[in-house]
């Protein structure tokens, strides 16, 4: 029924959070016309949580190993802007993209549902 998910990130400076995106975090892309790129995640997710508050969307990075990941990118300069906090779910972290937008990273602690058989 469905091919796949596209998520949107709004940045005040898209074409700087492009280039990370593309050369820090090492995304593959396809070009769809005048420099707009568009990358390949790896498998996602999608849980939906109940709120009393207005509904909301959230994106976050999985990583089997958080702390080597942040290793990784700290030695890129990529600035970690919230360091790890064990949040029972999981290690929650997040690293800041050169618009100063937080991009949240964490290593669950849950099973995981984009490793299941098609």
């Amino acid at each position: 029924m469905f091919s796949g998910a596209h998520v949107i990130l709004y940045s005040p400076d898209a074409d700087a959070d492009r280039t990370f995106v593309k050369d820090v975090l090492g995304f593959a892309h396809v070009d769809a016309g005048r420099g707009w790129l568009i990358f390949k995640l790896p498998p996602a997710e999608i849980a939906v949580h109940p709120t009393s508050a207005e509904p909301k969307s959230e994106f976050y990075l999985m990583c089997d190993d958080l702390e080597r990941t942040l290793a990784r990118l700290t030695e890129r300069g990529v600035e970690i802007s919230q360091p790890p906090s064990e949040q029972g779910w999981g290690v929650l972290a997040s690293v800041r993209m050169p618009s100063g937008a937080e991009l949240p990273l964490y290593e669950p602690h849950h099973p995981v549902a984009h490793r299941l058989s098609p």
